[in-house]
């Protein structure tokens, strides 16, 4: 099983869409859109907030990932644990 499930994800302008065009100050308080000079007073958390779909949807896949990857950990588990038994058959 993954021990490390560290995901980053891109926020994005909500007028233009671009995740690479900002501007901010040394403390995220204030960020600018370069590309259509849209401004976020709020700073990192209002660009946060505005992009919770994309972030919320990064999390139901990682718990997904991390569904099946126990899935597989237990499944691995009891068949390694019953390997030598006649009567028991894991598939």
């Amino acid at each position: 099983m993954k021990k490390n499930y560290n995901k980053s994800i891109q926020l994005r302008c909500v007028v233009c869409g671009s995740n690479t065009d900002f501007a901010c100050n040394e403390d995220r308080s204030y960020i600018k859109c370069t590309k259509c000079n849209r401004e976020y007073f709020g700073g990192y958390d209002e660009l946060v907030e505005l992009n919770k779909d994309i972030i919320d949807e990064e999390i139901e896949k990682t718990k997904g990932e991390i569904a099946k990857d126990i899935q597989d950990e237990i499944s691995t588990m009891l068949k390694n644990a019953f390997k030598r038994n006649k009567n028991i058959k894991i598939k």
